[in-house]
């Protein structure tokens, strides 16, 4: 058996902290069992190690987040990048053609797709190993899990099984009568007498049957191929261009905790503090949380059922109930992420400036973890000046090399070929002037930091 995690999104339901290079899955506000931060996807990951299925585990994401991904889960981790973002259904079908060219996975080998955010127990994974027998058992094209309502939800879509007896559980698996997108609490009720279930987005198939199917629509099942053509595919989910046509569908029922921690209010459930980061909430704020990224103090006084949360890309205050909304408000707005985590650590963006000759002005706090360094790279339209403020380095510029530490003020001219390698955890305040300043004006000569070495002086 084979596993795909899905990462993509923006999230933007849990802005501020979440933006297009940090998806929700990436915000560190979960408890890992010592007490230490973690983030959804690397909770998940945890649980797919324990369950013994890491090995088997591929994740399909975007180019936008390689680099998050393996400063979060290392490199360990196997990724399938998008060229560009395209919807579930490209994704899954490029990951098909990646496990089946490239990894050379047998086409009766059983393929589960699932997202990378859920959060469930370790048991689930025990349910996830249990679709490679029901797809053999029930010969059916697809394989779903369907999780157990503990309540109407009108967040979630739900699947509603052709056989059912009221007040039983289902045994095993059942055949899919219809799909029902996100009813109204009442209709909801009445699909739960119906023993409809939550669809959690988790399915399975054996790798021929999309395989077959991506020849019947003409297109490519080599992975190069499929990369070359990727442009052209059609922005569709996987629901709607195969599930939801698929004539043998079963479903299997989980019976355990499972939750889709979109949203501030449902996120927020699971936080083991009210306050994250430095700041006050009142012992009258009841059932209020500050979420707060900034190096300032932020006091709530007095405030029930509200979350704030605050980062370099904003700050936003709304009640619990109300926060799903933020999406959209957010529509037609694209400001550049101000906090990225990159593979080396993370940079958080302080200020910018643009004066009248037209001379752009961006300050960064940069984090470079003990041991990791930048790539070898050159700016074609800015010059940098770098201030060591904790922390010792190793410093190439120009293929020049030489020790850094606290206090240090470093000179980088355009088109300057420069790199830098963390002895210990290393802190730098970079100031960017020119014309354009954009993560892209960079050119990446080399990575391996003994690669780089090579040629110094």
């Amino acid at each position: 058996m084979q596993l795909v995690l899905l990462s993509g999104g923006s999230g933007k339901r849990l802005w501020p902290l979440s933006n297009d290079s940090r998806s929700k899955q990436f915000l560190k506000v979960l408890d890992d069992p010592s007490g230490l931060r973690e983030s959804m996807v690397q909770r998940v990951w945890r649980q797919i190690q324990h369950a013994g299925l890491e090995q088997q585990t591929h994740i399909t994401t975007s180019k936008a987040q390689v680099e998050i991904l393996q400063n979060q889960l290392g490199y360990g981790a196997r990724l399938v990048v998008e060229p560009e973002r395209r919807d579930t259904f490209p994704a899954i079908a490029l990951a098909a053609t990646y496990l089946y060219s490239i990894k050379g996975i047998g086409l009766k080998e059983t393929v589960v797709v699932l997202p990378v955010d859920p959060y469930v127990e370790v048991d689930f994974f025990t349910k996830v190993k249990e679709l490679d027998s029901i797809l053999d058992r029930s010969q059916a094209d697809i394989a779903l899990i369907g999780v157990r309502p503990t309540y109407p939800s009108e967040k979630y879509g739900y699947i509603i099984p052709e056989s059912y007896k009221e007040d039983e559980c289902l045994v095993d698996y059942s055949k899919v009568k219809q799909f029902h997108e996100k009813p109204h609490e009442e209709e909801a009720a009445v699909m739960m007498k119906q023993a409809a279930l939550w669809n959690c987005g988790v399915f399975a198939f054996k790798l021929d049957y999309l395989i077959n199917l991506l020849i019947s629509m003409n297109l490519p099942i080599q992975y190069e191929e499929m990369l070359k053509q990727y442009s052209k595919l059609t922005k569709i989910s996987f629901d709607y261009q195969v599930v939801e046509k698929t004539k043998h569908l079963v479903v299997t029922p989980y019976e355990g905790s499972w939750k889709d921690l979109g949203t501030w209010n449902t996120l927020t459930d699971e936080m083991s503090s009210p306050i994250l980061g430095k700041g006050v909430v009142s012992e009258d704020s009841l059932n209020t949380h500050l979420i707060n990224e900034l190096n300032i103090p932020v006091t709530i006084l007095g405030l029930s059922n509200i979350i704030v949360a605050t980062s370099p890309d904003g700050i936003l205050v709304s009640d619990k109930e109300a926060s799903p909304r933020i999406k959209e408000i957010l529509k037609g707005m694209n400001n550049r992420p101000m906090y990225e985590e990159r593979r080396w650590g993370y940079y958080q963006v302080l200020d910018y400036s643009k004066n009248t000759e037209s001379v752009e002005v961006l300050t960064k706090r940069i984090c470079i973890n003990a041991g990791h360094n930048l790539s070898y790279q050159v700016h074609l339209k800015r010059r940098e000046v770098w201030t060591i403020i904790s922390g010792e380095g190793e410093f190439v510029l120009n293929e020049r090399h030489r020790r850094i530490k606290q206090g240090d003020v470093l000179v980088i001219p355009e088109s300057s070929r420069h790199s830098v390698k963390a002895i210990g955890d290393l802190e730098i305040i970079e100031v960017q002037m020119g014309s354009e300043l954009v993560e892209e004006d960079i050119i990446r000569l080399k990575m391996e930091w003994s690669d780089i070495m090579a040629n110094c002086i």
